[in-house]
């Protein structure tokens, strides 16, 4: 029944990267007693059931295996957004309602591309910045770097696609 452990390293959809640090019986919002894990992200502790359907709200962190394809996605050329500030907005948020590492590269990609012609608005900036954080946060977890290197490591690739999207243009 139970999916993860305490030390597993997981990915809440809405909060990111975190480790699981504590698995507990507690009583929240006047609810019955349930067994939630206690997750720890760089910011906050966050709380899930381990009854509900969790497979909805985490999942494990991406697999090592996989970093190369993730680098692929970041090189590769960006999808165009759409002009329209808030259509592009609620596109881009329901792309991430699916939480897979890939999505979130995808969206690094596309939105960091959609800035290389004019700045970003201050909505788009700060998707940006949260979903970069994360995809920085779970790259330095699985690759087992920093934070700094990932962050470093995924600047360096994406001005690869800019630079290769600059040159087919």
């Amino acid at each position: 029944m139970m999916q993860f452990k305490v030390g597993d390293y997981v990915v809440h959809y809405s909060y990111g990267p975190g480790q699981v640090v504590n698995l507990e019986k507690k009583q929240l919002f006047g609810g019955e007693a349930r067994l939630y894990y206690e997750i720890m992200t760089p910011k906050n502790a966050v709380w899930v059931p381990v009854e509900t359907d969790s497979k909805a709200t985490l999942r494990s962190v991406t697999s090592k295996s996989d970093l190369s394809t993730y680098r692929q996605i970041l090189k590769s050329k960006p999808a165009i957004l759409n002009k329209e500030h808030r259509v592009r907005h609620l596109e881009l948020t329901d792309r991430l309602k699916y939480g897979s590492f890939q999505v979130l590269c995808e969206v690094v990609r596309d939105l960091t591309a959609h800035g290389w012609s004019k700045p970003l608005s201050d909505v788009d900036a700060a998707l940006l910045r949260r979903v970069h954080d994360n995809v920085c946060q779970e790259w330095s977890i699985t690759a087992n770097i920093t934070f700094v290197e990932a962050n470093k490591y995924i600047g360096a690739l994406l001005s690869e696609a800019k630079q290769a999207h600059k040159d087919s243009s």
